[in-house]
C-alpha cells in the first residue's frame, strides 16, 4: 500500500519498531517523500489524531511501507449543547 495525502493509517509495530504497543499512531498523511530511502520504507508527514480525531501533533515518520494499514475513522462524539432553558407558564 502506498499512502497518499489525506489517508488515514495506523502505523504500529508492524510499521517500525518505534510504534510499537502502547506507541501505536493514528496518522492522517499530508506528505509523501520521494526522497530515496532503502527499500520498502516511506518517510510521511502527517498529523497524529487521538481517538475523537483531533488533530494532536504534526509528525515526520520513517515506517515500511508493507507494515502500513488503513485506520477506522475516529468515532466524532457528540457536541454537548446547553440546556434550554423551560418557561413556566
Amino acid at each position: 500500500m502506498r499512502p497518499s495525502p489525506g489517508d488515514l493509517l495506523t502505523v504500529d509495530g508492524r510499521a517500525s519498531v518505534q510504534f510499537a504497543g502502547d506507541r501505536a499512531l493514528t496518522f492522517r498523511v499530508v506528505s509523501v517523500s520521494d526522497q530515496p530511502t532503502y527499500h520498502g520504507w516511506i518517510w510521511l508527514t502527517g498529523y497524529v489524531l487521538d481517538h475523537c480525531g483531533l488533530a494532536t501533533a504534526k509528525r515526520e515518520v520513517y515506517v515500511q511501507l508493507a507494515g502500513l494499514r488503513p485506520a477506522l475513522p475516529p468515532t466524532p462524539h457528540p457536541r454537548r449543547t446547553a440546556p434550554r432553558a423551560v418557561r413556566a407558564g
